[in-house]
């Protein structure tokens, strides 16, 4: 076999729905982990409703959360280059967000 052949990056054809393409708001990601997953629920917290519901659960391994949470950084890294820093300091209530739950903590 040709080693250039071996070399070249493998094409992946990604299809997208048109529901999917509308995407889900999320204002609040729950993230919970094992030994050998990471969990990411994602939902939507609207004020003045003491309810809320999963709307997507994501559940990965921990070497693609990693991998996730680097491809995020940079680009929120170049998003700020381009835009400006993302200031988070204002937001109203501690509990809306991306947050880490303790196993102990109950989720309604």
């Amino acid at each position: 076999m040709n080693q250039n052949n071996e070399n070249k990056p493998q094409q992946i054809n990604i299809e997208l729905g048109e529901k999917e393409a509308e995407g889900i708001y999320s204002n609040l990601a729950i993230i919970t982990h094992s030994p050998a997953e990471f969990v990411v629920d994602f939902t939507r917290v609207v004020p003045g409703v003491p309810k809320a519901k999963v709307l997507s659960r994501i559940i990965t391994t921990p070497q693609h959360a990693k991998m996730l949470m680097r491809a995020l950084k940079e680009n929120i890294d170049k998003f700020e280059s381009r835009f400006g820093e993302i200031k988070i300091d204002s937001q109203p209530t501690p509990q809306f967000g991306f947050v880490n739950m303790e196993k102990t903590e109950k989720i309604n």
